[in-house]
C-alpha cells in the first residue's frame, strides 16, 4: 500500500542498526542513494545492480530495508525483481520494500502495486522525501514486529492473539492493526468474525483495503450479493482499485455469469496490462465465453510479457496452439495449412523453452492428437494419443487426460480452470485426487440445489470432479443441473446442452452401482426429448 503523507512527526528512528539492500541498474543513482542513506545514520548498506544474484541475495539474506530501483529499459526490470521476491514468499512482512520508478506511468504504477510493496517512490527523490518515507514505514514495522515475526513463522493462529493482546485505540498503529486482524481472521477461515470486525472498520473509514477484506469476508460465507455490491461501489470510488476487478470477476464466475466475469478481467487489462497472471485469466474465461479474438490477444501479451517473468511457463503457448486449433474445422484447405503449421511452431516453442516440463508434452501430443481428429485423420489421432499416455505414465504426478481434453474442448466448465503459469518445473505443485474433498463439495452442491442456488451447486459439483474425476454421482449431478438451467434459461439454452451431452457422454460406458445407473438411464432419456416436455421441476434426485 503505498503511504499517504500526514502531519504526524512521530517518534525518531534509530536507523545505525539497520541492514540496507539498494538494488538499482544505474550506478550513479546507485551513488546518489547510498550517500543519501549514509546521511540518514544508515551504516550497513549492500549496494548491487540487478542481475541473476539478486533473488539468492534477497533470500539468503535477513535486511530491514530493501530499495529496489525499476528502469523501463532494462532487460530484468525491477518490478520483475518485486514480483519474483512476492512470487517465492521472500518479501517479509517485518521487512520493509520500497520500489524507486524512474517510470511513474499508470500501468507500470498498477503493476508494482500487484505484488504489494510498502512503498513507491517516484525518481528523482530528495533526502527529505526519502527520510519520510522511511520513517512512515519503519514506524509501522516496529509498532507491529511481533506479529510480523509470527506471520513469517506460519504460526497466524498465534499472530492473531498478538494482535488482539495489542489492540488499544491508544497504539499508534490501531488502524492498520485492526486491518492485519481481519487479514489473519479471513486466513484462518473465521468469516464470520472478519465480517464483524471489518463491517465496522470499513464503514467507519471508507478504507479500500479494508473494504476488499471484507468482500473476501463475503465470499467466504457465500454471500456473493454482498460482494458483488461492495467490489462495484469500490470500483466506482477507486477505479484503479486493481485488486477490486479480480475479486469482482472471481465472484461474477461463482454467481455462473461468465460474460461478466470475461468483461470485468477485460477492463482490468485495459487498466493494468502487464499481469501475467491477469492476462492469462482473461484468456481462460475469453474462452469459456467464446470470445476467441480476445483470448487469442491475452495468450499472446502473456508470452511477451513472460519472457523475464517468475510466471514464465509453457501454459500460453499450449493454450494458443488450442486456440488455433479450434478454428480449423471452419477454415479452407490454405487456412488450415497456415493454422497447421502456427501450432507446430507454437509447440515447438513450448518444447524447446520449457525441456524439463514433462506435461507440457503430454498436454501437446494431445492437442495433436485432437488436431488430427479435427482433420479426420484416425491414424494419427491414435498415435499422437498413445505418445501422450506412454509419457505421462512416466510422471510422478501424472495428470488426468480426460480432465485435459474436457479442458482443451473450450466449453464453459462449471469449475474456476485457473491458469496458474509456474516460473520454474520444480516449483511445480499439482494437485492430488481427494475423494474426501470431492465428497464434501458433492454435498454441499446438494445443499446449494435444494436452496435454490443453483450457480453454487454448479460451481460445488465441479470442485467435486476437480478434486475426484471418478466421483460419477457429481457428473450426474452437474447433467442433471446443466439440463435443467437450459429448460429455463432459453438465452444460454445451446452452450448448457452441449455440457449434458458432454458429462453425459464422460460415463456413458462407465460401470456404476444400480442407483447411479438409474439416473443415468433416466437423464438419457430425458435427453431425447424436447425440452418443452421435460417435467417442470426437479429432473431427478440428486446423488449423495
Amino acid at each position: 500500500m503505498v503511504a499517504v503523507r500526514n502531519n504526524s512527526t512521530g517518534s525518531q528512528i534509530d536507523y545505525s542498526e539497520k541492514h540496507v539492500l539498494l538494488i538499482d541498474s544505474s550506478g550513479n543513482m546507485r551513488a546518489t542513494i547510498y550517500y543519501m542513506l549514509r546521511e540518514l545514520g544508515i551504516n550497513n548498506v549492500k549496494a548491487v545492480t540487478i542481475n541473476k544474484k539478486v533473488i539468492p541475495l534477497i533470500a539468503q539474506s535477513d535486511f530491514d530495508i530493501i530499495l529496489l530501483g525499476h528502469n523501463a529499459s532494462d532487460s530484468v526490470t525491477g518490478i520483475q525483481i518485486l514480483e519474483e521476491a512476492r512470487f517465492r514468499g521472500y518479501i517479509k512482512p517485518s521487512a520493509a520494500w520500497v520500489c524507486m520508478t524512474s517510470d511513474s506511468s499508470q500501468e507500470v504504477v498498477l503493476h508494482a502495486i500487484d505484488s504489494h510493496p510498502d512503498d513507491l517512490i517516484s525518481k528523482p527523490f530528495s533526502i527529505e522525501e526519502l527520510k519520510y518515507r522511511l520513517d512512515q514505514i519503519m514506524r509501522r514495522k516496529q509498532a507491529l514486529r511481533p506479529v510480523d515475526l509470527a506471520i513469517e513463522s506460519d504460526a497466524k493462529y498465534q499472530a492473531l492473539q498478538i494482535c488482539e493482546a495489542l489492540i488499544d485505540r491508544q497504539h499508534p498503529e490501531y488502524n492498520h492493526l485492526q486491518k492485519v486482524r481481519g487479514s489473519l481472521l479471513l486466513d484462518l477461515g473465521e468469516y464470520e468474525k472478519a465480517r464483524e470486525l471489518l463491517d465496522s472498520i470499513y464503514w467507519q473509514s471508507r478504507d479500500k483495503e479494508a473494504g476488499l477484506y471484507l468482500c473476501r469476508a463475503y465470499c467466504g460465507l457465500d454471500d456473493l450479493s454482498a460482494a458483488e455490491q461492495l467490489l462495484q461501489e469500490l470500483i466506482t470510488d477507486n477505479p484503479l482499485l486493481i485488486a477490486a476487478y479480480d475479486l469482482l470477476a472471481v465472484v461474477h464466475e461463482k454467481m455462473g455469469d461468465l460474460v461478466q466475469a470475461r468483461e470485468t478481467l477485460k477492463e482490468a487489462t485495459t487498466r493494468a496490462p502487464l499481469a501475467v497472471p491477469r492476462q492469462m485469466e482473461l484468456g481462460r474465461v475469453a474462452v469459456q465465453t467464446q470470445a476467441l479474438d480476445l483470448a487469442k490477444g491475452a495468450y499472446r501479451r502473456s508470452i511477451s510479457l513472460g519472457q523475464h517473468s517468475c510466471y514464465r511457463s509453457a501454459e500460453p503457448y499450449l493454450k494458443l496452439a488450442n486456440l488455433r486449433r479450434m478454428e480449423v474445422k471452419s477454415s479452407d484447405v490454405a487456412t488450415r495449412e497456415q493454422i497447421d503449421r502456427e501450432i507446430d511452431g507454437l509447440l515447438i516453442n513450448a518444447r524447446k523453452q520449457f525441456p524439463a516440463d514433462r506435461q507440457a508434452e503430454v498436454r501437446a501430443f494431445l492437442i495433436r492428437s485432437q488436431l488430427a481428429e479435427d482433420l479426420g485423420d484416425d491414424q494419427e489421432k491414435e498415435r499422437f494419443l498413445r505418445d501422450a499416455k506412454l509419457i505421462n505414465r512416466e510422471l510422478e504426478n501424472p495428470i488426468d487426460l480426460d480432465r485435459e481434453q474436457l479442458v482443451m474442448s473450450g466449453e464453459a466448465l462449471p469449475v474456476l480452470e485457473k491458469a496458474q503459469p509456474i516460473a520454474h518445473q520444480e516449483d511445480a505443485e499439482v494437485k492430488q485426487l481427494n475423494p474426501d474433498m470431492s465428497d464434501k463439495a458433492n454435498r454441499l452442491g446438494i445443499k446449494h440445489y435444494l436452496s435454490g442456488k443453483l450457480g453454487l451447486a454448479i460451481k460445488s459439483f465441479g470442485a467435486a470432479v476437480d478434486f475426484d474425476f471418478n466421483n460419477h454421482a457429481a457428473v450426474l449431478n452437474l447433467a442433471q443441473l446443466f439440463l435443467e438451467t437450459a429448460r429455463d434459461d432459453h438465452e444460454r439454452r445451446e452452450g448448457r446442452l452441449k455440457m449434458v451431452d458432454r458429462y453425459l457422454n464422460l460415463i456413458e460406458l462407465t460401470v456404476m452401482p444400480p442407483e447411479l445407473n438409474d439416473k443415468r438411464r433416466l437423464l438419457q432419456k430425458y435427453r431425447t426429448l424436447p425440452l418443452d416436455q421435460l417435467p417442470p421441476s426437479s429432473l431427478g434426485p440428486l446423488l449423495k
